[in-house]
């Protein structure tokens, strides 16, 4: 038998091994996340129009989430634009999409099916909107369009929405008063170049390929909107209070802006998904999206100006929960 003071001394040592045990547990516990760190599956991610910057975005990102989510698999969806995407995401036929802050506010406005459902995940980069004409078109501002065949957008797009809410505000009706094309950024640019419309508008960001492809081959112009629209625009609804009045930098398009900076109407993008997905799965989503910010900027310019500081701002939508995981994981 041991000593009295072998015992004891044993039994300190027992002892405190079970709490190097258990403190080194809990270390683990803290440090690691509890199940599996990686999520795994398929997804759906509902882009945007050909040609457009959703499109290109949605395709180098999709590169940035096969190397951080190894075991998910992405299925890339086009579509019209942002009220399109908002209805594919609430319906459970997208899981993750980009959608504009009005366009958002107005499906929550119009109560649509599973509206009560989206949240954000980030507040990524500001559309700017463009009135494009030729170079020698006598459009001088949205209330010389009368009359004029417009490309005005994509029935589910955002550009729709904006185009139509500026015709209004101008004193325009989109439907009586000028000759509307419902089309994108695939098609309108070609056909302002065949001299089949008049103008057209686009929504974006700066600059969007389409539209700096076309300045290298057609002489075109961007038309200013000026800030007594953005007023008019405030005065409509809670929806359009997601406008801001903003400028186009002087070297946004080089050739169509001959060195001068062209006043316009921003609105923020918002990366969307429901209540419905994984907070794991949006963790790592959300966190790719912010971590791949210059990888995909060199490409996708706009993509540069995703802002840590910034992307948490999700109005008029809630965060996800995994979102929220995200950032309390990078906050200071």
């Amino acid at each position: 038998m041991l000593p009295a003071r072998s015992r004891v001394s044993r039994r300190r040592a027992l002892q405190g091994s079970a709490v190097a045990l258990a403190l080194f547990g809990l270390l683990m516990w803290w440090v690691l996340p509890i199940g599996n760190s990686s999520p795994s599956g398929s997804l759906i991610f509902s882009t945007g129009s050909q040609n457009g910057v959703y499109q290109r975005y949605g395709v180098l990102l999709e590169g940035a989430l096969a190397r951080d989510l190894p075991d998910v698999t992405i299925d890339l969806k086009t579509s019209e634009g942002s009220q399109q995407n908002l209805a594919r995401v609430a319906a459970g036929e997208a899981d993750f999409t980009l959608a504009t802050a009005d366009a958002v506010a107005k499906y929550k406005r119009d109560k649509k099916p599973g509206a009560d459902r989206l949240r954000g995940c980030a507040r990524l980069y500001d559309d700017y909107v463009q009135l494009v004409v030729p170079r020698d078109s006598s459009v001088e501002s949205v209330r010389d369009l009368r009359g004029k065949r417009v490309g005005i957008g994509q029935e589910g797009s955002g550009v729709r929405l904006i185009a139509d809410r500026l015709l209004k505000a101008a004193g325009i009706d989109p439907k009586r008063d000028i000759t509307p094309l419902a089309a994108g950024i695939d098609t309108v640019p070609g056909r302002l170049e065949a001299h089949e419309l008049d103008a057209f508008f686009w929504s974006g960001g700066l600059p969007t390929a389409a539209v700096e492809e076309l300045s290298d081959r057609f002489q075109i112009r961007l038309v200013p909107l000026e800030a007594d629209l953005i007023e008019k625009l405030h005065a409509t609804g809670d929806a359009t209070s997601y406008y801001r009045s903003a400028v186009m930098p002087a070297d946004a398009y080089l050739e169509a802006q001959n060195g001068v900076p062209v006043p316009t109407v921003a609105v923020a993008n918002l990366l969307v998904t429901t209540d419905r997905m994984d907070p794991a799965m949006t963790e790592g989503f959300t966190r790719t999206v912010i971590k791949s910010r210059d990888r995909i900027g060199n490409t996708v310019h706009p993509a540069q100006l995703v802002d840590l500081r910034t992307a948490v701002y999700t109005d008029p939508l809630p965060l996800h929960e995994g979102a929220k995981r995200y950032y309390r994981s990078v906050k200071p």
